[in-house]
């Protein structure tokens, strides 16, 4: 089976959390909500890739997050691709009333409560994801 190793962050700001649209040109999981996600490249350290990707993918800069925990990595089935499964570090970083500049990854952004992720269609797993770093 075929792994790919993916960092997830959340960002909370008080007692919301953010979630992210992916848009329509990113070449997997189109139109399905996430947290800040990205591949981490060659043997860079897992959470270097996240503050890279929440520098890229929301404009905001590494000194305007505060990282709050990490929690242990976990695999999901892909259900995208046949005999692929994902390998995610997952992060939880705290944030104060940022300035969101969304990338070409993602189309729209809302800050919801964790009651409120049910009401989304998300990407697999996301539940558990966010749940372990709680």
């Amino acid at each position: 089976m075929r792994s790919t190793k993916i960092v997830t962050s959340f960002l909370k700001d008080d007692d919301k959390f953010l979630l992210l649209k992916r848009s329509s040109t990113v070449k997997t999981m189109k139109g399905l909500w996430a947290g800040v996600s990205g591949i981490i490249e060659n043997d860079e350290s897992p959470l270097r890739r996240a503050k890279i990707e929440i520098f890229e993918e929301l404009g905001i800069i590494e000194n305007k997050i505060k990282f709050l925990k990490a929690a242990s990595e976990m695999k999901v089935h892909s259900p995208q691709y046949e005999n692929h499964e994902w390998e995610i570090f997952p992060f939880l970083f705290e944030v104060n009333n940022p300035m969101i500049k969304l990338n070409w990854e993602n189309s729209e952004y809302k800050w919801i409560s964790i009651d409120e992720l049910k009401n989304y269609e998300t990407v697999p797993s996301i539940d558990k994801v966010l749940f372990s770093l709680l």
